[in-house]
């Protein structure tokens, strides 16, 4: 420990940091740098642990000038202050080497991995740090010289160079943590729909899978008609705002957007089961209404592995469990190709899931199912007596002879 505050510069105690073995010792090390932070005092002190919690509490690795204009960002403004936003150099003279930069990534790093333990060890450093952070992404993305972007402008202007985490991220932390700023802040997002540059940020996250790679890239046509803050809100899966914006009755739980899905499919699609029940209960959210390709929430929750989400959507006696999209591939059918065994064993308990159904390929769930080598989920459809194990494919070839990879 006394080797690491000897120490005269930042690189010098980062250094002895990380040549120490193992982590050992680190946390006394920890606790007197923190110390040492605080005795830095004012506006320097309160900096230096807001890029601390930045740094351990982010979604993902933020760059440089991400978490420069994060903290340069004041709750109760209107609108950027650029003299407000922190150098790097201040950054990291205001941490005391406890943060480094990755120069090939450009993004920054707690000083050791044994940082993040401590940090989650000592909660007490930071108050309600998710619900801080989410208050600042929705203070950025409500100033006024970000509302005025164009939904079309594309890439992000280097000016704002906050604006994507705060658009992509807002949620997750509001999902931790809300308080009622926050949701304030996030009603006043949401009530702009798809005019707001957010909407088409969040659309052409390829973790969102909206748009295929290709129509990511500059150039790709983003078509945001019909998107609103209700689709936004169940992919975020923010329940506190969901019941907000229910009891405020401006959207409509059925709008489909450019890919005909609704905000039910989007919350089956995530798995957001509290949002989908809300929808389905308290705003009479239509179970069967299926996208462009034909696929019902159902469906979706079906092909991306969503077990909770597909006993929610069943325990509502509308829900037709053999819709078919435009293939003629039904949920049980998605889920046995995709390999979801948990979800193939709860639609083949119900008496009016067709297990042997067929597509336009004459494909059934067995046949996907033995042609992406899920062995235990051919066994189970294998059991079944109404389950024709001779099937042939539109070109005659069964499941001996072309389908059984298992």
């Amino acid at each position: 420990m006394d080797a690491v505050l000897a120490g005269v510069t930042r690189h010098q105690r980062r250094q002895t940091l990380l040549n120490m073995t193992n982590g050992f010792g680190l946390d006394d090390a920890y606790s007197e740098t923190l110390d040492r932070i605080s005795e830095q005092g004012g506006d320097i002190e309160k900096l230096g642990m807001r890029a601390l919690m930045w740094a351990s509490c982010s979604e993902r690795p933020l760059k440089v000038e991400e978490l420069c204009h994060a903290l340069g960002a004041e709750v109760g403004t209107n609108d950027i202050i650029t003299e407000n936003v922190p150098t790097t150099r201040a950054l990291m003279s205001c941490t005391l080497g406890l943060i480094s930069i990755d120069e090939r990534r450009s993004t920054v790093r707690l000083v050791h991995f044994t940082l993040q333990e401590y940090l989650a060890a000592h909660p007490t450093l930071f108050t309600t740090p998710h619900s801080m952070i989410a208050e600042i992404c929705l203070t950025y993305l409500n100033f006024q010289s970000v509302c005025g972007l164009s939904t079309a402008l594309y890439p992000i202007p280097s000016t704002m160079p906050f604006l994507h985490y705060a658009s992509c991220y807002w949620g997750f932390h509001a999902r931790k943590e809300i308080t009622e700023s926050v949701k304030r802040l996030a009603l006043r997002l949401l009530r702009q729909d798809a005019n707001h540059i957010s909407a088409a940020i969040l659309l052409r996250e390829g973790s969102v899978g909206f748009l295929p790679w290709w129509e990511r890239h500059p150039g790709g046509h983003l078509d945001l008609c019909g998107f609103t803050g209700l689709h936004c809100i169940a992919y975020m899966g923010v329940v506190e705002i969901a019941i907000e914006m229910m009891a405020m009755k401006l959207w409509d739980p059925n709008q489909r957007d450019s890919k005909g899905a609704t905000p039910l499919i989007w919350a089956a699609k995530f798995g957001n089961s509290v949002l989908a029940n809300l929808l389905l209960e308290e705003a009479d959210g239509d179970p069967n209404i299926s996208d462009k390709k034909g696929l019902t929430p159902l469906a979706h929750a079906a092909i991306a592995g969503q077990q909770g989400m597909v006993r929610l959507l069943l325990q509502h006696g509308d829900v037709n469990p053999n819709s078919g999209d435009l293939g003629g591939r039904n949920p049980l059918s998605h889920a046995a190709g995709s390999g979801h065994e948990g979800i193939v064993k709860i639609l083949l308990k119900r008496a009016d899931v067709d297990p042997d159904s067929s597509d336009e390929h004459h494909r059934t769930p067995l046949s996907y199912a033995a042609g992406s080598g899920h062995r235990n989920i051919v066994k189970m459809l294998l059991e079944r007596e109404d389950v024709n194990s001779d099937s042939s494919n539109r070109y005659g070839r069964t499941l001996l002879n072309l389908d059984m990879r298992v």
